[in-house]
């Protein structure tokens, strides 16, 4: 069983320029809220597989991989969805060799693996949850699931312009 670790220090690996080192370890990730709705991130905790690299001038390249899934409410259908993603995130720290060389997620040699987990996760996730891909949703009108009942409509409302001539009353 791998270890639980929020933070990582890579300084305790020891590790020359030119080294590398595959670590597989488990990370608790918080659950994401999409306006009022929770999703619990599963499993918990997350086994993610860590490739560290240590690079000339002290700096470190870093690779991040793992697959959970969320869990809650579809954001079409309503219905509880469990969809998976796989995250394969990487990042470079090369402090001193300008902004974009340094991690937010490297402090001296230490790593925030939860955070750049959890904000990895994040952006491997679509705009949307959904129970699945092709998910048709509710019917606007009567709130009816779509994926029920795919043949489900509802006679078009009157066009308001003719409303006047309904009124009329013809004598035949």
């Amino acid at each position: 069983m791998p270890a639980r670790t929020d933070t990582f220090d890579l300084a305790a690996l020891q590790m020359r320029a030119g080294d590398g080192r595959r670590l597989d370890l488990d990370v608790l990730l918080e659950p994401l809220v999409f306006g009022a709705d929770t999703y619990a991130v599963t499993p918990s905790p997350v086994t993610v597989r860590l490739d560290v690299s240590r690079m000339v001038g002290n700096g470190w390249s870093l690779r991040l991989r793992f697959t959970a899934s969320v869990d809650g409410p579809c954001m079409r259908c309503l219905t509880e969805a469990s969809p998976a993603y796989e995250v394969d995130a990487r990042e470079v720290d090369s402090p001193g060799q300008g902004e974009e060389l340094e991690s937010p997620y490297v402090e001296g040699d230490l790593l925030d693996l939860q955070s750049w987990a959890r904000d990895a996760f994040a952006l491997a996730m679509p705009a949307q949850v959904l129970c699945r891909p092709d998910c048709a949703g509710l019917c606007p009108q009567c709130g009816a699931d779509l994926n029920e009942d795919p043949g489900h409509h509802h006679e078009p409302a009157p066009d308001p312009r003719w409303a006047a001539l309904r009124e009329l009353k013809l004598d035949g």
